[in-house]
This record gives structure tokens, C-alpha cells and sequence, in this order.
């Protein structure tokens, strides 16, 4: 979800008032589960909610916090508010509160609320940005507040979006390694020496690739090198019919294997699937280019999904069935 798209999705209670609902209407209609309230004066429908990822959720979240907004402050947006601004994944979280960094203009800590969780902290000018209106912590910032207080799945998933954000081309597909240990060498001099979290935040950095398209590819790399795989090969290009190539998420050259994650929305969510094309001919193209790849190189070809990713043990034994073991 964009940013405007967000700011069009949610109504203000004088909005919604003017559209003819009394306050009795609009307390009948959040207990009846037909509208949200997601702040202070703010609500959204409750079928766009619903139908709404994580990080749309939380978008609206922001924005409706941001329209309650007076002057008088520095603060900017900043970790997994910011992380949605950047349109960044939020994997396995669900953040209830919109989180503001910097220090007041009067010099007086801002407190907490109910929504809203303010970190008294120093933000310098070169780690704010603005976009669509928004001042929040610049790229950099916002994945080094993030690595060193969340799980490494998350983490990683976040970091690779970024690395992709500035590394990846989608119009050409190329991969600029250049831009990419940039953005890691920025992201890492933004983290302290040492405290709570620092140490798995640079692991996790030195893993981040952008050349991951999604968490579920993120998460399947960590759990993959957990298991005893070596570092796997991303988004290796395999030549097929007509000079054209095709794409296979990873190379698991130590086990003479391919591996592919397959998110369910390539198959079920139209905006995915791409305008006109359905379910069934995205089926149909995936097995002739399994069937390809397998006759071709002769290596076996894993597909995992969401459910053998809930841990290294479940992604393990997927292969397993496929006898694909990590060298002894």
C-alpha cells in the first residue's frame, strides 16, 4: 500500500459525521465489526482492513496518527512506522503502536500513549527524510533501529528489501553489488559497538541481499544456512527454450539441487498475477519451466511455501522428502 493510498482509506470521525452517522451510528458500527477504529478521531472500513497485508494496516495507522499531529516537535517516524514508509516488509509482526524518534522543540520529553511510542533519542538531519509528506528516519536508520530489536527472521527480511530497494533494477533485473555493500556499510555505521541485540544485528547485515524477492525467500536463505547448506546461489539464471532464461530462487550447488519458495499469491492474488493473467495459466507456465529446468540440468528441484518455513526443522524436513540433505 502507498502512501496516498492510505491517507484514501481512512476517515475522520468529523468525515464520517458529515456523511450523515451520528456518534450512536459509529459506535454501533465499530462494535458490529463493520468499522475500524485505528486511532484517536480515525477509523477505516473493516473489509479494507481485513484485506489489507500488515504493512498496509499499519500504514493507515500512521497516517491517521500523523493527521492528529501538532507542531511544536523534530520527531520523525522511525522504526517499523518508518520501515512502512519505505514500504519495507514487517514479517511475523504486528506493531500496535506508531513509533516517533528526536527530541521535543522545548527540550521536554513527549510521552507514550495508548498508540503512539516516542523514543527520546537523537535523530541527525542526515538521517531524515521526507516522503509524501512524511519526515521519517532515513533508509540506513530505519534498518538499524530495527535489526537490534527484533527476531532475525524479521530482521533479515527487512534488510534484504532495503539491499533491494536501492540494488535491485526491476525494469532490467540487474543487481548492482556496488549499491548494495553501500547501503550495508551506511546501515552498519549506524549501529553502536556493542548492546543489547548489535551482534545478531551484523550478522543478519552481512547476510542482507536484495537479489530476495520476498520475506519467504529471506527466511528460506537463514533457515537453509542453519541447516548446514552452504551459501546459496540467488536468482541463478538457467538457460532455456528460444534464448530466453529462467530464474531459479536458489542454487544449492553443495547438495546438486535447485530450490524454489513458492509464495501462494503468484497463484491467488490477481495484483501478482499481473492484469489478465489467471491462476490457471500461471500453473501451466510454472510446470513448463520446472519441466525444463529438471530435464536440463538434471538436478532435483524442491519447492517449499509459508508452511515449511515456520522453522529451520520444518524447511529440513521438506527437503529431506526430497532427499536433499546439507553436506555431512
Amino acid at each position: 500500500m502507498l502512501i496516498h493510498e492510505a491517507r484514501a482509506a481512512i476517515r475522520s470521525r468529523a468525515q464520517i459525521e458529515a456523511a450523515g452517522l451520528s456518534t450512536r451510528e459509529i459506535t454501533a458500527r465499530v462494535r458490529a465489526g463493520t468499522l475500524v477504529r485505528i486511532d484517536q478521531g480515525w477509523y477505516a472500513d473493516a473489509t479494507a482492513w481485513r484485506d489489507s497485508y500488515t504493512e498496509g494496516r499499519h500504514l493507515m495507522r500512521v497516517v491517521a496518527a500523523d493527521a492528529r499531529r501538532t507542531g511544536g516537535s523534530d520527531l520523525v517516524y522511525s522504526h517499523t512506522a518508518a520501515a512502512v514508509i519505505w514500504r519495507l516488509p514487517l514479517f511475523r509482526i504486528e506493531p500496535q503502536r506508531v513509533h516517533l524518534s528526536g527530541r521535543s522543540a522545548s527540550g521536554h520529553v513527549l510521552a507514550s500513549t495508548p498508540t503512539v511510542a516516542r523514543h527520546e533519542v537523537a535523530v541527525p538531519t542526515a538521517d531524515t527524510v521526507e516522503r509524501e509528506g512524511l519526515r521519517c528516519t532515513s533508509l540506513p536508520r530505519t534498518v538499524a533501529d530495527l535489526l537490534r530489536g527484533t527476531s532475525e527472521e524479521t530482521g533479515l527480511a527487512l534488510a534484504d528489501a532495503a539491499v533491494r530497494l536501492r540494488a535491485y533494477d526491476e525494469r532490467t533485473g540487474l543487481y548492482d553489488e556496488a549499491a548494495a555493500e553501500a547501503l550495508r556499510a551506511q546501515v552498519a555505521a549506524r549501529l553502536p559497538r556493542g548492546g543489547r541485540g548489535v551482534r545478531q544485528a551484523r550478522r543478519i547485515l552481512g547476510l542482507a541481499d536484495g537479489r530476495a524477492a520476498s520475506p519467504g525467500e529471506s527466511v528460506s536463505r537463514l533457515y537453509l544456512l542453519d541447516l548446514g547448506f552452504a551459501m546459496p546461489r540467488l536468482q541463478v539464471a538457467i538457460p532455456g527454450p528460444a534464448g530466453r532464461n529462467y530464474y531459479v530462487d536458489f542454487g544449492l550447488d553443495d547438495a546438486d539441487a535447485w530450490g524454489e519458495y513458492d509464495g501462494e499469491g503468484k497463484y491467488l492474488d490477481p495484483r501478482l498475477r499481473g492484469a489478465g493473467v489467471d491462476a490457471a495459466q500461471v500453473v501451466l507456465e510454472e510446470k513448463m519451466r520446472e519441466d525444463w529446468i529438471r530435464g536440463t540440468t538434471h538436478r532435483r528441484f524442491p519447492r517449499w511455501g509459508k508452511a515449511h518455513t515456520v522453522s529451520a526443522a520444518a524447511l529440513g524436513a521438506r527437503l529431506a522428502a526430497f532427499s536433499v540433505h546439507p553436506p555431512r
